[in-house]
């Protein structure tokens, strides 16, 4: 099988496997959303925004470092598997004790349910760190089918336990223990899933705790200016989320926390892609320049194909999309003055569409050994992130932070794609892209022209967005396929 049909094969397994916990998520938002109402669910939020950074410390940029490293080939699997094992171990422990810790310290969180919460879900982060260590292996190895299934099982027996503990165990009451249920269930899901990935991973590499001191200050080196760039990178992703608690209170977080929720299920996208693509594009770097113009060229493409549509689509479906994975409460009253979830679902919705297609940028920055160039970027966004937010959130609440996000995004892109020029040739595919653009285009004018009759056919009402998007896709597809957008590889693939 060819480089290309693996990556393509590595990334659709990871994409599908992802489309599964994304239903499996959005049962989740729907069932936990009714239970705990906007500001319960303000808390629920709360909480993985908090440890969202404790987490990313944790890592530390390791998992890319290590999928560099050993796609090198220069020292064996085992050895490098075993000593990331062993720093992300230590460094997991010891964010989460910090993070538990300042949970119960700090006074915005007295007297509601998130410092217990954390306290629990810690647990379920540090499960999730060593799970992300294990599959280091399989992705190198481009077999991340058994991760997935590993991470597809998990989040099914969360769900499981959370329908129990909200239909079942505290129906209609959202106590402290009811709450504390909902953490639990990470914990469980987490747990199946580092021992079903850790049950493969074994197969390619020993995976016993290793400690090689110069090994490990040799790897922290390397790792330090793409870690600490991964922490700027989670400030300016995560901070608007702690800002609203914090200047705003949970109610507010409550109606960002479902669209934020859904652009980070889709926003994985990008990141299994380009986790695929990190291995052949450091290969190439080594051993044959002329490649890796393709390979740019190739993934700019896929980019920009995956995120139109579906940027499009949620933009033209933000309020029934909403309806459908909340409840009407988190809806939009504007004839009141109240916005809801779903106007920070159309705002978010733009700066997904452009980290989607930053992700090449950055990851090509690693694959170059040019993480240091992450640090200043990602720095430079925080600060700029938080600055921008300190005077928006005040007054415009949620709106005023996604449109930040819009911002930091658009700051990004331009940076980091003019660096990046700096290293690497590579053209932009202009004829691809107007393709991609007029499928797009013509998918969104189907669907605007559909979405009001279809409304009422069969009495769908909201539930018409499943038929829009199942149209829109038809469309889309369609299109590239008759306009011979998809590369040339995909088409013999299929024997066209």
């Amino acid at each position: 099988m060819s480089t290309a049909k693996k990556i393509l094969g590595n990334t659709v397994i990871q994409v599908i496997g992802r489309a599964i916990m994304a239903v499996v998520s959005i049962g989740i938002l729907k069932a936990v959303s009714d239970f705990l109402s906007v500001e319960g669910y303000g808390q629920y939020t709360a909480v993985y925004e908090f440890l969202a950074f404790f987490g990313i410390a944790a890592d530390f940029g390791l998992f890319t470092i290590g999928v560099r490293e050993m796609s090198k080939g220069e020292r064996e699997k085992s050895f490098i598997a075993g000593n990331i094992f062993g720093m992300r171990i230590v460094t997991a422990a010891v964010t989460m004790a910090l993070a538990v810790v300042l949970a119960f310290v700090l006074p915005q969180y007295q007297g509601t349910f998130i410092p217990i919460g954390i306290s629990i879900a810690a647990i379920s982060v540090f499960l999730a760190i060593l799970q992300g260590t294990v599959s280091s292996v399989l992705q190198v190895e481009l077999k991340m089918e058994y991760a997935t299934i590993g991470l597809v099982g998990g989040k099914v027996l969360s769900f499981l336990w959370m329908l129990a503990a909200i239909y079942y165990f505290y129906i209609g009451t959202p106590t402290q223990e009811a709450f504390d249920q909902l953490m639990i269930a990470g914990v469980v899901g987490n747990g199946f899933a580092l021992a079903f990935t850790y049950f493969y991973a074994a197969k390619y590499a020993k995976l016993k705790p290793l400690y090689e001191k110069t090994y490990w200050k040799e790897i922290f080196t390397g790792a330090f200016p793409y870690g600490i760039a991964l922490v700027f990178n989670m400030i300016y992703f995560r901070i608007d989320s702690v800002m609203i608690m914090f200047m705003k209170g949970p109610h507010e977080l409550g109606y960002y926390g479902p669209a934020v929720r859904m652009l980070e299920i889709l926003q994985v996208i990008p990141v299994y892609f380009m986790n695929s693509v990190l291995p052949v594009l450091s290969k190439a770097l080594k051993d044959d320049p002329k490649k890796v113009e393709r390979i740019l060229t190739l993934c700019m493409n896929f980019l920009l194909m995956a995120s139109l549509p579906i940027t499009i689509g949620i933009y033209l479906l933000a309020y029934p999309i909403i309806f459908l994975i909340t409840q009407p409460e988190f809806l939009s009253q504007v004839d009141q003055g109240i916005y809801g979830s779903d106007v920070a679902l159309q705002i978010l919705c733009i700066a997904m569409a452009i980290s989607f297609n930053t992700s090449l940028y950055n990851y090509s920055l690693v694959a170059l050994g040019k993480q240091s160039k992450l640090l200043w970027i990602n720095g430079g966004a925080a600060v700029f992130n938080i600055v921008l937010n300190l005077f928006v959130i005040p007054h415009w609440g949620f709106r005023g932070a996604s449109w930040s996000t819009v911002a930091t995004e658009v700051f990004i892109l331009l940076v980091a794609g003019t660096l990046v020029r700096r290293y690497l040739k590579y053209r932009i595919d202009w004829k691809s892209f107007a393709k991609i653009g007029f499928s797009a285009a013509v998918m969104a004018g189907v669907v605007w022209l559909l979405k009001e009759p279809s409304y009422e056919w069969l009495g769908l009402q909201n539930l018409n967005v499943i038929l829009l998007a199942g149209v829109g896709c038809f469309v889309y597809v369609g299109l590239l396929w008759v306009l011979k957008a998809f590369p040339e590889e995909v088409r013999k693939r299929v024997g066209v």
